[in-house]
């Protein structure tokens, strides 16, 4: 019979999109969570959401915490539109209620500056993991940057291997195949599909679904057969040395000091605000066009020959904006465009634009979050696009069910799609026959909807984990 892992009581501050989909995830795991919010209509939506509590209240108040059960909570999320709420409530969550552990999402740079490191230790303000959503998507657009013909890319196994989101155009060989097809060519490719992207919303697909011409296609690969991998999907695109980026705010002043760090790109940023404008030419210094004006106005665009550039990156405050942007970029004759769209409802719709890479906030956020909560010896989470499917990284634990036989004997969930196994140096993509050992890494994709079955294959049994 199927062990279930105990249930965590949890309490998360804010009921915005990030909050609400992390409370999700981890009711649909068993787990007990609360969510706080000041806003009566945003608790109530909360509230109406399948097995969790939702509750009206300041996150920063002792009064509060304590209503929401913070005196037996194992788990505080911070993730309230307040770098400051989320800190305070974190203290109070130590100080009062020796909450074990608290996570916090800090926005302004002020607060994460290296010098104040020490200003989040235990006997400061207790934070024990410290999420910043714009250094995290500049460093996303980056590594985007870094591989051209990809719109995503996130490196996995210390960078032994790497999870590539890879468009199946028209002319694309590969579609019409099989994942199952795929699966057995494997070795000789130097891929393998895990999940598909179809109308926005990623799935973890059968041995039988096809790749269709259009959809986005999730695979695992190795490092050093990137190029190999894309140019089999027709992709040939070469490294972008001309960037525009749209938006001097805090994303789009992250990336461009991390481009100028790299010192391999002729870079200009289109700023609307004259006086962010003029800081931000100071901070870049004088390798960086820093351009003042509506990217929105044809002009603009031309002084900045958008047109031209090999890639154009949108990372205002503004969804629309972005979105017209990159669509008048690329009408233009700008090779590629990466846009940041925060509105989840956009996101079917973004690809019928000509638009080649859709960055979200949100997704990045919770991916980084739920790398910190997941149990099971899990080591990296990765959110996919539609909030139904992630991919994770994990060590297998001995004792564990997962190395109790072979993976075909098992009980691997339906939903659960092992892509590849790092045994010491060795890497290699298993079949119903493996038996996994002690100390394996295994990457896997696994839909929502079996997170719980996968949870409790990856963690010990609760009478081994209480020894």
């Amino acid at each position: 019979m199927q062990r279930r892992m105990p249930p965590v009581k949890i309490i998360i501050c804010g009921a915005g999109q990030v909050g609400t989909t992390i409370a999700r995830h981890l009711a649909h795991e068993g787990n007990d969570v609360t969510v706080i919010d000041a806003s009566p209509e945003a608790a109530r939506r909360a509230d109406e959401s399948h097995d969790i509590r939702g509750m009206v209240g300041f996150a920063s108040h002792p009064a509060t915490l304590r209503q929401a059960g913070a005196q037996d909570t194992e788990l505080l999320i911070a993730v309230t539109r307040s770098d400051e709420v989320n800190m305070v409530a974190c203290q109070v969550a130590h100080s009062l209620f020796r909450v074990k552990r608290r996570i916090a999402r800090l926005r302004h740079h002020g607060y994460l500056e290296p010098i104040w490191s020490s200003l989040y230790a235990e006997d400061q303000l207790p934070v024990d993991v410290i999420i910043s959503p714009e250094v995290e998507v500049a460093a996303g657009i980056a590594r985007r940057l870094r591989t051209p013909g990809a719109f995503d890319m996130v490196p996995l196994a210390g960078g032994k291997l790497l999870l590539l989101g890879i468009q199946c155009e028209d002319n694309c060989q590969l579609g019409g195949r099989t994942v199952a097809d795929l699966r057995r060519q494997a070795q000789e490719r130097g891929f393998v599909a895990v999940a598909l992207l179809r109308e926005g919303q990623a799935f973890v697909p059968t041995g039988e679904g096809r790749i269709e011409p259009g959809d986005g296609v999730y695979v695992i690969s190795p490092s050093d057969r990137l190029a190999e991998v894309l140019a089999d999907f027709g992709h040939r695109e070469r490294l972008a040395k001309r960037v525009v980026i749209v938006g001097g705010g805090n994303i789009g002043l992250q990336l461009a000091r991390t481009l100028v760090e790299e010192n391999l790109i002729s870079l200009k940023v289109i700023e609307h605000n004259p006086e962010r404008a003029e800081m931000i030419a100071e901070l870049l210094g004088p390798s960086v066009i820093v351009l003042q004006g509506d990217a929105l106005e044809r002009e603009m665009l031309e002084e900045a020959n958008a047109g031209a550039a090999d890639t154009l990156v949108a990372v205002t405050n503004d969804d629309e904006t972005n979105i017209f942007a990159s669509v008048l970029a690329r009408r233009a004759g700008c090779q590629r465009v990466i846009t940041l769209v925060n509105k989840s409802s956009y996101a079917p719709v973004v690809g019928a634009l000509g638009i080649d890479t859709v960055v979200s906030p949100s997704s990045i956020t919770i991916s980084s979050i739920l790398r910190h909560v997941r149990r099971g010896s899990i080591a990296q989470v990765y959110q996919l696009p539609g909030d139904e499917a992630e991919v994770v990284e994990a060590r297998a634990l001995a004792g564990s069910r997962l190395v109790s036989g072979p993976l075909g004997q098992i009980g691997v969930p339906s939903g659960m799609l092992i892509g590849a196994v790092i045994r010491e140096e060795e890497i290699f993509i298993p079949d119903a026959h493996t038996v996994l050992q002690a100390g394996d890494s295994v990457i896997a994709a696994v839909a929502s909807s079996s997170l719980r079955q996968a949870e409790a294959l990856l963690a010990l049994p609760e009478s081994a984990a209480d020894g």
